[in-house]
C-alpha cells in the first residue's frame, strides 16, 4: 500500500481508481460472500475523468441484513452480469491506475478473490483514504466515509450504494490531495491552493504536449468538449500566454481546463482560415468573436445605367456582387456610412437616399456633386472603385502559395470567381496548372464570407506567392 511517504500529490503523474463495493458477506467466499454492485471513478490527479458502476449477479443469496444496509435485493440483480461478465470492464478501468478505497484492503481483497476465482492473478498498487485523513485530517470524531463527509461538508448521494460512496471518496480525495499539497502543515488552505496546483500541473501536461509550429489548437474540459479555439505560428508560446491570463474569463478557462489537441497547418492563412471555420462550428463559450456563422446582408455594388458605379444594401441571396458580407443589416448601414465618408461618395449612389435626389451631403461639401451634375462621372467612378479594389481580388482566379507541414509539400488558399474555395497541400514537385486538379486537391470546408476578409488581410500585411489562372 502506498501512503506518499516523502512525495506530494502533485509529484506523482498516476491515474487513480477510486473503487467502491457493495457485498453480499464480510470476507470472499463463493456461495456467500460475493460482490453485489461495484463502481469506479477514474481521477487522473486533477478531476474525475471517467465512471463505472454496475450491479452484479452474486450467483448466491442476499442475506435481508445486508439488503438493509445497501437497498439491495436479490430481486434487482437477478438479471444483472455475472462478475466474469464485467472483469474486462474492471480491468480496463483499474489498468495504469492505483486502487484507492475507503478501508481499501477490503474493498481491494474482494476484487482481487473475484478475479482469482476466474484464474487470474490482479494486482494493483493501492491507497487508503481511511489510512490518509487520519494522518491528513487528525482529530476527527469518527473516520467512517458517511460521517467523515459529513464533517468535511461532502455530500453523499445514495450512501452504501457503491457509485454513491465511490463519488463522495473522490470528493474526499480531491481534500487529502489538496491538504497534502501543503505538507509538511496538514492543514486545509481552500480552493484556491488546490486551483494553483492543478493549473500548474495542467500547464505542464499542456506544454509538453503542443508543438512549437504554426497551426490551429482546442483547449478542452474534462469531457472533452472545446472551451476554445486558437491559432499561432508558434502554438507552444501561444498556449504559455494562457496560463497568465490578467482577465477572470481567462482564469475561469484554466479552471475548466483539462486537455489540448491541435492540428498543425504550415501555413499562418491556412491556420487563420482553419480556425475561423472551427469557431463558427463550434462556438466555443471562450471564444468571443467569429462565432456568427448567419451572413444576412451584403454591400453590393453593380454599375447603373448612367454608369456609375453604385452601391447598395441587399439580402445576402439577393446580391449578385457582393463586396462585403453582414450579420445584420445595421452592421451594413454602418460600414457604407463610414465608407461613404472615406471615399467621398454620394448619398444616392450609395442607395440611401431616392434616385432623383440631389443628396444632403452634397449640401454640406460632402459630396462632390455627381447628384447635382456638378462631377464628371469619371471623377466619382476613380474614387468608387478604389473602394471596390480595397474589397477584391486583383485577379478573379488565383491560388496563393506557402510553406507545408513539411519540407516535401507546400500549401495553397484556392481562390475561383473573387471566392475563397479551400485549402490543401500539394507535394512541392507537383504540376499545379490545372484548375481542376487544385480544386481536387482542396481540403472540403464551408464558405463563410469574412473568409475572404481574412485573406485579404493577411495579403495585405505579408509577402506571398500567387498563381494566377
Amino acid at each position: 500500500m502506498l501512503d506518499w511517504k516523502g512525495d506530494s500529490f502533485s509529484d506523482i503523474c498516476h491515474m487513480f481508481a477510486i473503487v467502491d463495493i457493495e457485498t453480499c458477506g464480510g470476507k470472499f467466499e463463493f456461495q456467500k460472500g460475493r460482490i453485489i454492485e461495484i463502481a469506479i471513478v477514474v481521477h487522473d490527479g486533477l478531476s474525475v475523468v471517467k465512471s463505472f458502476s454496475s450491479l452484479i449477479n452474486p450467483e448466491c443469496y442476499i442475506a435481508p441484513n445486508f439488503t438493509r444496509i445497501s437497498g439491495i435485493t436479490n430481486e434487482m440483480v437477478a438479471d444483472a452480469p455475472k462478475f466474469h461478465e464485467v472483469a474486462k470492464d474492471i480491468l480496463e478501468f483499474t489498468e495504469g491506475c492505483i486502487f484507492v478505497a475507503h478501508n481499501v484492503n477490503f474493498d481491494y481483497s474482494f476484487v482481487r478473490d473475484e478475479f482469482a476465482s476466474l484464474g487470474y492473478k490482479y494486482r494493483r498498487d493501492t491507497i487508503c483514504t481511511v489510512r490518509l485523513s487520519r494522518k491528513f485530517l487528525p482529530g476527527k470524531d469518527s473516520y467512517s466515509l458517511g460521517k467523515l463527509c459529513a464533517s468535511l461538508g461532502i455530500e453523499v448521494q445514495n450512501r452504501h450504494r457503491a457509485l454513491g460512496d465511490a463519488e463522495a471518496t473522490a470528493k474526499l480525495f480531491d481534500i487529502l490531495l489538496e491538504v497534502k499539497s501543503t505538507h509538511p502543515v496538514y492543514k486545509n488552505q481552500g480552493a484556491e491552493a488546490l486551483m494553483v496546483r492543478r493549473i500548474d500541473k495542467i500547464k505542464q501536461y499542456i506544454l509538453n504536449k503542443i508543438p512549437e509550429t504554426t497551426g490551429v489548437y482546442y483547449f478542452l474540459n474534462n469531457k472533452h468538449e472545446i472551451l476554445y479555439i486558437g491559432k499561432s505560428t508558434n502554438m507552444y508560446n501561444r498556449a504559455i500566454n494562457h496560463f497568465n491570463p490578467a482577465e477572470n474569463k481567462g482564469k475561469k478557462l484554466l479552471n475548466e481546463l483539462y486537455n489540448v489537441d491541435f492540428v498543425e497547418t504550415g501555413s499562418e492563412l491556412i491556420a487563420l482560415l482553419l480556425e475561423n471555420k472551427e469557431i463558427k462550428a463550434h462556438k466555443p463559450e471562450f471564444n468571443t468573436r467569429q462565432k456568427a456563422d448567419a451572413f444576412t446582408h451584403a454591400i453590393d455594388y453593380f454599375t447603373n445605367e448612367e454608369d456609375i458605379l453604385t452601391f447598395k444594401i441587399v439580402t445576402h441571396e439577393e446580391a449578385k456582387q457582393p463586396l462585403l458580407s453582414f450579420t445584420s443589416m445595421a452592421a451594413a448601414r454602418e460600414k457604407i456610412e463610414y465608407l461613404l465618408d472615406e471615399f467621398s461618395l454620394c448619398l444616392r449612389y450609395c442607395s440611401l437616399t431616392s434616385e432623383d435626389a440631389v443628396c444632403f451631403n452634397h449640401q454640406i461639401k460632402k459630396c462632390n456633386g455627381i447628384c447635382a451634375g456638378e462631377e464628371a462621372v469619371e471623377d466619382y467612378n476613380f474614387r468608387a472603385q478604389k473602394l471596390v479594389n480595397q474589397f477584391t481580388y486583383d485577379n478573379p482566379n488565383f491560388m496563393i502559395l506557402g510553406k507545408g507541414r513539411t519540407t516535401e509539400e507546400k500549401s495553397f488558399v484556392l481562390i475561383l470567381n473573387q471566392r475563397y474555395a479551400g485549402y490543401g497541400y500539394l507535394i512541392k514537385d507537383q504540376s499545379y496548372s490545372n484548375v481542376e486538379d487544385i480544386r481536387a486537391a482542396c481540403i472540403e470546408t464551408v464558405y463563410h464570407p469574412d473568409a475572404d476578409h481574412i485573406i485579404k488581410s493577411w495579403m495585405s500585411r505579408n509577402k506571398f506567392e500567387v498563381k494566377v489562372f
